[in-house]
């Protein structure tokens, strides 16, 4: 049975040596710039250093993310970015951007490029487009089910990495506008603002539903307890979310994790205790989901009470005077542990006094009836839950820093009377040989013996080392100083490190991408999502009009074009041309139109998607007039061609697209929204087994017909709310 890679999050130094005692095999990572957790600590260059030659030496691979989208005017620095990531061993590069996809696999033949969930990768079409582009492993959407996930399996030999444990989006990644829509804080740049952990209320032809508030707040992901079918279907990487983490956090999820994948690949069984399920609790969650990737249930998959850690109960509330609080406790408490008292609006201390009757405690048991001083007001009756657990962290600490995983060494070791010394040192897969400059000599007194040989080479202390086997070969009559031995052990050491710390090769290509030439003239085109509208505008002077089905089955016009769905796990056979929103769809079809979800913000892009066969290309929301100028004027300059674009310049915006069907579970109506804290009205569809969610506000450029005259070539204008 193949082992599958337990792939851990280290967003900081400390969550790194977390990871790494905690059992990883690999760490994912990022540098200060274009990865896509842009508030986690992160490693600045000095640091990507020293956090790959200490993880090299475990024999822990590095992955930096670079899977943000990157700019026309960022392309120059980003190149420069990833060749000191090549000259530092990076193992792999997590990439979002199609553009930067492709010109890093042409400059960078070596590189080991991994396509990041953000590329919205989510069925056999679209594993089978990056296997074909030479992209050694992608990250399969959340959503996709175990089924898919099999079949992926079978018909392709590209690396699957998938998530199992951690915080999840509601939106399927990298098809979210919503954050950046709001507040200019893009996911897709690495500064979502988690609109989805905010309260909303949801209005059905104008009644409010919905009783609690933070309806679109998903629980955390855990797939323990059907990890097995994962490692049967040959799944290559398992990747815990949690970048944004504390270092105790990435330890014991890790840890769990690696006990779980070991003890099935040996016996056949999951074996978890229910201490781990406990600390899991404990360090993080928002309760827990198996997620769609195993059918969970949608009345399970949300957290609608509140969206942050949901901690452990430990007691409830049975007096409360104006200085105390009473709890009677139904587990143990002390002080130092961090504690919330569950009410309309919760209430949040950490324990400096326990009081047992009058007498003072730094700790207490279930069952006790304790006071701690609280003065804000809290209900008798309420549930008090411990958020943070001052023991488990101290003693998670010390087991983070005592460095307990050791790479085990085999030394055979050489001493005959007038020759040098030599050394032997093997790990799992290197074998390297050192010789002292001191000569073995025959002993006038006390001869060394192979018992203080043997404790001098075993000295292994401050090193990633232990010794697990030593053969030593002497004449019986030696003399050798001890200093010598020493000498003789750290050689050894430097020796297997430097093979251990290895430099991959890299090699240089050339890019080139020949796109066809597009002599256009200036067009329009419309969205119509409601038969009402499509029947309008079919007079206007539209060149295309895009439609869904089943308006299309109705051929209302000859110039209606089908909108295919972006999200797909199979890619049925249509009819060309197209508009399409995912990678499959641009695997499978030759005479398409791309749409903004492919979040296209460079000439790269621009130029891959037209050489796959795109023949108009839709320009991101995200992008400002500066970029799309900026955008053309380069492609125009490196290929001598003129592009064929499409910018959408009026109408709703989808800010986002979940698998979670929430009016399923609550009514639907002739109008649906969601109102968040500031009033604001999204209005919300289910279709096609999804949900949309559109963006309160209509989007309308100013003066669109000067877009024609920067190289824009088609102007589309979408159905209003």
């Amino acid at each position: 049975m193949k082992k599958p890679e337990l792939l851990a999050p280290a967003g900081s130094m400390e969550s790194l040596y977390a990871a790494i005692q905690g059992g990883c095999d690999a760490v994912y990572l990022a540098g200060n710039l274009y990865g896509a957790r842009s508030f986690a600590t992160n490693f600045n260059e000095q640091q990507l250093k020293e956090a790959i030659t200490y993880a090299h030496l475990y024999g822990v691979k590095v992955y930096v993310t670079i899977n943000t989208l990157i700019y026309e005017s960022e392309v120059k620095h980003f190149l420069e970015y990833v060749e000191f990531l090549q000259t530092i061993s990076a193992d792999a590069v997590i990439v979002q951007d199609l553009g930067m996809m492709d010109l890093l696999h042409q400059l960078y033949p070596s590189l080991e490029i991994h396509a990041s969930t953000q590329m919205h990768v989510h069925n056999l079409e679209g594993v089978k487009l990056l296997e074909e582009l030479g992209i050694k492993r992608v990250v399969l959407a959340r959503e996709t089910p175990i089924e898919l996930v099999k079949k992926i399996r079978e018909h392709t030999s590209l690396e699957m990495e998938i998530f199992i444990h951690g915080s999840l989006c509601i939106s399927y990644s990298g098809q979210c506008l919503m954050s950046s829509l709001i507040g200019g804080r893009s996911g897709n740049r690495g500064t979502c603002a988690q609109c989805c952990r905010q309260p909303y209320d949801l209005l059905v032809d104008g009644k409010k539903k919905n009783t609690n508030s933070y309806l679109l707040s998903t629980k955390d992901l855990n797939t323990l307890e059907n990890l097995s079918s994962l490692i049967d279907n040959h799944v290559d990487s398992f990747k815990i979310e949690g970048r944004m983490k504390r270092p105790e956090y990435v330890y014991v999820v890790t840890s769990i994790y690696r006990k779980a994948i070991d003890s099935y690949v040996q016996t056949g069984k999951i074996e978890i205790s229910s201490q781990d399920q406990e600390e899991l609790l404990q360090i993080f969650n928002r309760g827990f989901t198996k997620g769609f990737l195993f059918h969970e249930d949608y009345h399970q998959f949300i957290n609608e009470y509140r969206p942050n850690h949901m901690g452990v109960p430990v007691g409830v509330v049975t007096k409360k005077t104006p200085t105390t609080v009473e709890i009677k406790l139904s587990a143990d408490i002390h002080v130092q542990d961090g504690i919330r008292i569950l009410g309309k609006e919760d209430v949040g201390k950490e324990i400096d006094v326990i009081y047992l009757g009058k007498k003072r405690v730094k700790e207490a048991s279930s069952g006790c009836l304790i006071q701690i001083p609280l003065e804000a007001m809290v209900k008798v009756g309420s549930t008090v839950v411990k958020t943070t657990d001052f023991l488990q962290m101290k003693r998670l600490e010390l087991d983070i820093h005592q460095e307990k995983r050791k790479v085990p060494l085999t030394f055979d070791a050489y001493l005959y009377i007038g020759k040098s010394m030599k050394l032997i040192v093997q790990d799992n897969c290197h074998t390297v040989e050192v010789e002292s400059d001191f000569a073995v000599e025959e002993s006038k007194k006390s001869p060394v013996t192979s018992e203080q040989i043997l404790t001098q080479l075993q000295k292994l202390g401050g090193t990633v080392y232990c010794l697990e086997k030593a053969d030593i070969k002497k004449d019986e009559n030696i003399f050798v100083p001890i200093q010598k031995l020493n000498e003789l052990r750290r050689l050894g050491v430097e020796a297997i490190s430097r093979e251990r710390c290895y430099q991959l090769p890299m090699k240089r290509g050339t890019y080139q991408r020949i796109p066809p030439n597009f002599v256009s003239s200036p067009m329009k085109t419309a969205l119509a999502e409601t038969e009402s509208y499509y029947r309008s505008i079919v007079q206007q002077d539209y060149q295309e009009i895009y439609v869904e089905e089943p308006l299309y089955t109705k051929k209302i016009a000859k110039n209606a074009i089908l909108k295919v769905p972006r999200v797909m796990e199979t890619v049925p056979d249509y009819t060309e041309p197209l508009l399409i929103g995912e990678l499959g769809s641009l695997y499978r079809y030759h005479s398409v139109v791309t749409d903004f979800s492919f979040n296209v913000v460079n000439s790269y892009t621009v130029a891959f998607l037209h050489a796959m066969g795109a023949r108009r290309v839709t320009l991101s929301y995200e992008l400002n007039d500066y970029q799309i100028q900026s955008l053309i004027e380069q492609y125009r300059s490196r290929y001598q061609k003129e592009p064929c674009l499409e910018l959408i310049v009026s109408g709703r915006i989808e800010s986002m697209i979940s698998k979670y069907p929430l009016l399923s579970k609550y009514g639907t109506g002739k109008k649906n929204e969601l109102v968040d804290k500031y009033h604001n009205h999204f209005p919300i569809v289910e279709k096609n087994g999804l949900l949309y969610i559109y963006h309160y506000q209509n989007r309308q450029l100013e003066n669109p017909s000067h877009y024609y005259d920067m190289g824009i070539t088609s102007l589309r204008y979408v159905e209003k709310i």
